[in-house]
């Protein structure tokens, strides 16, 4: 009955999304709790802008080269030739793993010799030498992370080609599971390098927790350098505007770690923490169904089928405004409960918090956004049109950079915040007009309907949050933090059950959609047929 049930979950957007939600929710907890760990441990002073600081070298490295390009490339290739001749797939797959980690072994190689450098004059020049030579340690340990990274999303790639999403979900769990590991065990013993050493151990068990996977697909490492191989050539021209779009992207975050650097101490992790929180919501909602919509938007191309692209796209980006719009009122609403609940104990001070949630204010103004691009950007992708993407990304890093220039020194770590959301908004709205210039049926007047009974929705449920946060205030002891929490989850219940309520009333496509998921999921759990 369990396989059946698996069966069903694999075999449809729904399914696939709420597999990766319920793994993502776990991994997203883990990650409050991480950050809880890090905050109540060190504060938003010195130790936390070194460690953020330290993953910009292997994030640049990593992401660029490996995380968004290869998905976006490899799936639709590997799609195409697994229908064709599944035993040449498989070449390409061993082909392009082992083309990449040669590419990842040199370039770490490089910037690992020269992280010193690196750090001094580009990526902290405004850290102290103490702050400098502890970013070079830690980075210098993170950046072997890369190489079980690389293995373990070309691992992800396949599992995703495949519809099987459990793997695929579990891997980021591991990985928080492996960073709290080495703050509560390693960091006693090697001091603040154990910070790095717990993102190591992660990196491992994001590999390993796919393995077994991965080798019931039917996949079997072989060394092949096929580089000459169309469908090798093939992923690596569709990666090339990805990749370039990457890079930008993680220059855009190295400027802002730049200009962090010059500010008051803490402003790196202040950031960087607010905007872990901010990220929740997109993580959870957001993420999985672009995700799970992305093979099925995929083979509706390769189909030639754009009656059920549309189908699903409209489907998908209406999904994401239900969950997402509400949830921006409630990030906002709530953002001075959440960052006290969260991370304010230990040594995070009230300065601290009160610099945390003003800047996780600024940020969520664009969650709405944030959750779309990645349902935008993959729709381009699914048409192997990876250049579009580039050059809007091209135009909002600039705008944020420009922007974080200007606010960053007015306001510090929240007027970084309010860039990012200001260049994001554009980067979607710039995303959505270019997609409909490629005169496919989007189904855009049901999601206009949509959106603007959800908006009203979530206007009527701020309300009603806000005045229960007033009222249930009255009843605890806001100074101690079973009184926060107390607040936080009677406001939340209530607003939630008003808000689920309407749209259950008004008979909203999106929750009769869940309703048929959910039964059924009810009816296969019971009988097992």
């Amino acid at each position: 009955m369990l396989k059946k049930i698996l069966h069903k979950l694999n075999n449809s957007i729904a399914g696939g999304a709420i597999i990766i939600a319920v793994f993502s929710v776990l991994s997203r907890l883990l990650g409050l709790v991480r950050d809880r760990f890090l905050a109540s441990n060190f504060g938003a002073g010195d130790v936390l802008d070194v460690y953020y600081t330290a993953f910009r070298l292997p994030d640049l490295v990593f992401n660029t080269l490996v995380l968004g390009a290869l998905s976006v490339a490899f799936i639709p290739v590997f799609l195409e030739y697994w229908h064709k001749d599944k035993e040449e797939a498989w070449k390409i797959a061993n082909s392009i793993l082992n083309v990449l980690l040669v590419i990842i072994l040199v370039i770490g190689g490089i910037f690992f010799i020269f992280t010193k450098e690196l750090v001094t004059y580009i990526i902290a020049p405004g850290f102290d030498f103490a702050k400098q030579q502890m970013t070079i340690e830690l980075t210098r340990i993170m950046l072997a992370s890369i190489v079980f990274f690389t293995v373990s999303n070309i691992f992800s790639s396949i599992l995703n080609s495949f519809k099987r999403f459990i793997a695929y979900g579990l891997a980021p769990v591991m990985y928080n599971l492996g960073i709290i590991f080495g703050i509560v065990c390693l960091v006693p013993k090697f001091g603040y390098q154990g910070l790095a050493y717990g993102v190591l151990v992660g990196s491992i068990l994001h590999l390993l927790v796919q393995v077994p996977a991965v080798l019931k697909t039917g996949f079997r490492w072989r060394i092949d350098f096929k580089i000459k191989h169309p469908a090798v050539l093939k992923m690596g021209i569709l990666m090339l505007p990805r990749t370039f779009a990457l890079a930008i992207g993680q220059v855009n975050k190295l400027v802002i770690t730049i200009i962090g650097s010059t500010l008051a101490a803490g402003t790196i992790a202040v950031y960087n923490l607010a905007d872990n929180l901010q990220s929740v919501p997109t993580g959870i909602f957001a993420i999985p169904l672009a995700v799970a919509c992305f093979p099925y938007l995929s083979e509706s191309v390769a189909k030639n089928d754009q009656s059920n692209f549309g189908i699903h796209f409209s489907v998908t980006f209406r999904r994401i405004l239900f969950l997402i719009i509400p949830a921006t009122v409630f990030v906002f609403l709530f953002r001075a409960q959440i960052v006290r609940l969260i991370l304010g104990t230990g040594q995070f001070s009230w300065q601290d918090t009160h610099l945390t949630l003003a800047t996780l204010g600024y940020f969520s103004v664009s969650l709405f956004a944030q959750a779309l691009i990645p349902l935008l950007a993959r729709s381009f992708y699914a048409f192997q049109d990876t250049k579009t993407p580039v050059y809007i990304s091209l135009i909002s890093v600039f705008l944020n950079i420009g922007l974080a220039i200007w606010l960053g020194k007015s306001f510090g770590a929240p007027g970084l915040a309010l860039a990012f959301s200001i260049s994001t908004i554009i980067n979607f709205v710039l995303l959505l007009g270019f997609l409909k210039k490629k005169k496919i049926w989007l189904d855009l007047p049901k999601i206009v309907n949509s959106t603007f009974k959800i908006i009203i929705l979530s206007v009527v449920t701020g309300i009603v949050i806000q005045g229960m946060k007033t009222i249930s205030g009255n009843w605890v002891d806001m100074q101690r933090f079973w009184g926060v929490l107390t607040q936080f989850v009677v406001a939340s219940i209530v607003g939630g059950g008003i808000y689920l309520g309407l749209a259950l009333f008004i008979k909203m496509d999106e929750v009769a959609v869940f309703n048929v998921f959910v039964n059924k999921f009810k009816m296969i759990f019971r009988n097992g047929k």
